[in-house]
């Protein structure tokens, strides 16, 4: 089992079956990730899923129920959607499951990290995925793309847990230069890993919303446009990547900017 999977918090967005909520729960089971949280389930699902007995019974008693997917993440340092791409137009960055899997398993060391995953219709709205750092993506084929959210959820909490140590046993058994060329390299450190504490994912939208206030008094923000220009505004602030003592700083100038605006 993951050494930090405690530090993981799984994140289902408008969830409606509750076989899905089910058999996430079980996954999460499985592969030891025991912290569930989901947003405006649909209720009858959600009860029904919950009624359930099983070894997965306690993990979905548990669960913490949020009305917003900015409230789920408040206390994450990382958030990372999940995504089938299909024809939409991304603007985040976008990873593939064996690589995104080692990035979240990095934060999971000193931060706490949140996936979330969207409805099983629709996926995540844009103004859900506003509040993620990037996304990732199970590599299925592309007649074929999508996935049941509970066979989704079990794919990415495996490659999560699963040892690359252990794994590689048999590699290291072959001539030492195959066994180096099977080793993924490591991915390079942000500014804010190597400055030390994380930025929760509160204390970006605190940045984003002082933000927004001062370009909306200002007249910059179109009203027609509103939602989206909150939504690339929040994904600005999390490209960023600040550090803690970074965002308390930018947090400050944009107060002092905004009570400057506010007081004429």
């Amino acid at each position: 089992m993951l050494k930090h999977a405690d530090h993981l918090r799984v994140v289902l967005v408008g969830t409606r079956n509750p076989l899905n909520l089910g058999a996430a729960a079980r996954a999460m089971s499985n592969f030891g990730f025991l912290h569930l949280r989901v947003v405006n389930p649909y209720e009858v699902a959600f009860r029904e899923a919950r009624s359930a007995v099983g070894a997965a019974a306690p993990l979905l008693a548990a669960a913490e129920e949020f009305t917003s997917v900015a409230d789920a993440v408040a206390d994450c340092t990382l958030v990372v959607g999940t995504t089938a791409v299909r024809h939409r137009e991304l603007q985040h960055p976008l990873r593939r499951l064996e690589y995104g899997a080692q990035l979240i398993k990095r934060e999971l060391t000193a931060g706490r990290a949140a996936l979330v995953f969207g409805t099983e219709k629709t996926g995540l709205s844009n103004d859900d995925l506003s509040h993620c750092h990037w996304l990732l993506r199970i590599p299925t084929r592309e007649q074929h793309i999508s996935m049941n959210l509970g066979q989704a959820v079990a794919v990415c909490l495996y490659e999560l847990a699963r040892d690359l140590k252990q794994a590689r046993v048999g590699a290291d058994l072959r001539s030492p230069s195959s066994a180096a060329a099977a080793r993924p390299s490591s991915p390079a450190r942000t500014a804010s890993e190597l400055s030390g504490k994380r930025v929760t994912a509160a204390e970006m939208e605190r940045i984003s919303s002082v933000l927004l206030e001062a370009l909306e008094r200002s007249g910059y923000i179109n009203p027609i446009a509103q939602a989206n220009t909150q939504e690339r505004v929040r994904r600005m602030v999390r490209r960023l990547n600040l550090s803690s003592q970074d965002a308390e700083l930018w947090l400050g100038m944009l107060r002092q900017m905004l009570w400057k605006i506010r007081t004429g």
